[in-house]
């Protein structure tokens, strides 16, 4: 699953258009190197989202067949 589609689906961003923006603008990593929107996430990847001063990093753990299991895709570190 794309990485803008995966934030919107686990609710982590609210539009996917946002999710979007924030990886163009090399505000999203994954494990460590900044991703384009595009990339694949895969389980077990860390992704961290910088939202201007805050920090957000998580873990995914399970990549969400369907809009209905936001809360058990992601562990918030």
């Amino acid at each position: 699953m794309r990485l803008d589609k995966f934030l919107k689906v686990t609710r982590v961003i609210k539009r996917r258009t946002v999710a979007n923006e924030a990886a163009s603008g090399g505000r999203v990593t994954v494990n460590g190197k900044v991703v384009k929107p595009s990339y694949e996430v895969k389980v077990g990847d860390l992704v961290r989202i910088q939202f201007g001063d805050k920090e957000v990093k998580f873990e995914i753990i399970k990549i969400p067949n369907q809009a209905k299991e936001p809360g058990e895709c992601i562990k918030v570190i």
